[in-house]
């Protein structure tokens, strides 16, 4: 059947009520610059002040490692080791659930003729995969290198976009690592002269690159369908935050918004044949959702987001992430952490204190970094706040509780 490209708005349930899934504990063994950690946490909002380098956005960066994927530094596992541990570490959380309290586990784990084996658990028993967390818990995040999205490259702006879908469809990772296998096992075969090119094996590879790329290319479709939905049933547009206005631009996008997948599979699949040696030429493949593109456009102004100003583009994109947010909690029936690292540093008064009034309005458990303490003055009473320095996590001001000072 053919994907839908528009979802109406009352069919998003945004009125519905969603379960807030909080973490109560976050425990660390040699993660980053922590040697250990174990911190309570019993408020909504979470900041987590402190000068550059102390670790802030390390505590970030382990909460976001319970999503698919590999966080939201997108580096390999085992750089997050601490340096001079044993070559693994340790995350646990106590998540506080509408069914009670379950703790989720995950980290490396050091192998004497190997290199670390990740493990996953779940109150304490092995889980095939963090994807099965997914149950559980849902995480979302917005950092400082994510700035200068709408300017930058496209592969930038996919990568964005997967972690968009892969918040709501957990499975959609395995899609795209599927794909990109398919794309390497394709470039190699075109690396051989013509001559010596098996077909048979290509049109098989070929066959699977394009029911992956159908595949994926719907799941982009669906997720950007129903935000663009979400922003136009909630937009508004005296906003300090932009709505952003959404669209997808690619070859086999294209295809799946006007032909029924099998068809979409087919055509894509003769596009492949035919392009075979202008790819071969290329060392790689010209079409198919690896080279798509997402489209941003400053709904408000009608001008493309790359256009807009820098305090604009920053705007826009916080109102894109918190939206995404909000349809994580409909479509999952989990209202998602939200990680924010360095939010309000570049905002002014009038915008900071819009953008924490919008944070308490959300569904979500949201844990706030920042190099500057008085940034935060507006969430006092309000929100629990610790201080981070280098060697040390405790409570700071406003009504922060807790241990009073975790040893790293």
């Amino acid at each position: 059947m053919s994907l839908p490209v528009e979802v109406e708005p009352a069919k998003l349930g945004i009125l519905r009520p969603r379960p807030v899934m909080n973490v109560r504990r976050l425990a660390l063994a040699d993660f980053r610059s922590y040697r250990a950690l174990d911190l309570d946490l019993d408020a909504r909002l979470v900041v987590l002040p402190g000068d550059n380098g102390v670790g802030k956005t390390n505590l970030l960066e382990a909460l976001s490692l319970l999503s698919p994927g590999r966080g939201l530094r997108r580096v390999e596992l085992a750089e997050c080791a601490r340096d001079g541990g044993a070559g693994g570490f340790a995350i646990s959380v106590d998540l506080e659930t509408p069914e009670g309290r379950i703790r989720l586990g995950t980290g490396l784990e050091p192998r004497p003729d190997g290199a670390p084996q990740r493990k996953c658990r779940i109150d304490g028993e092995p889980a095939a995969s963090v994807r099965a967390f997914a149950d559980h818990v849902r995480v979302v995040w917005l950092t400082p290198a994510m700035d200068g999205l709408f300017a930058g490259a496209p592969g930038e702006r996919r990568r964005f976009l997967d972690r968009l879908v892969l918040a709501v469809d957990p499975e959609h990772g395995a899609r795209v690592t599927a794909l990109e296998r398919v794309l390497r096992s394709r470039n190699r075969l075109l690396e051989e002269p013509p001559s010596r090119w098996d077909g048979a094996w290509l049109a098989a590879i070929e066959r699977e690159q394009a029911e992956l790329s159908v595949a994926v290319a719907a799941a982009r479709a669906e997720t950007v369908a129903r935000l663009r939905a979400l922003i136009a049933a909630t937009r508004d547009d005296t906003s300090p935050f932009p709505w952003a206005d959404l669209a997808l631009q690619g070859e086999v996008e294209t295809l799946v918004a006007e032909r029924p997948a099998l068809e979409a599979e087919e055509m894509f699949r003769e596009l492949l044949r035919q392009g075979r040696t202008r790819d071969a030429a290329a060392g790689r493949c010209l079409v198919g959702p690896q080279t798509s593109d997402l489209l941003v456009r400053h709904g408000p102004k009608d001008v493309a987001a790359a256009r807009a100003s820098t305090g604009e583009q920053k705007a826009l994109l916080v109102g894109l992430v918190l939206a995404h947010a909000r349809l994580v909690a409909d479509m999952s029936r989990i209202a998602p952490l939200v990680l924010l690292d360095e939010i309000a540093a570049h905002l002014d008064p009038d915008r900071r204190a819009a953008l924490y009034a919008l944070l308490e309005a959300l569904p979500s458990q949201i844990f706030l970094t920042g190099a500057d303490a008085s940034t935060f003055a507006l969430l006092e009473g309000r929100a629990q706040i610790f201080r981070v320095t280098p060697g040390m996590v405790e409570p700071a001001g406003f009504r922060a509780h807790g241990r009073s000072g975790v040893p790293i």
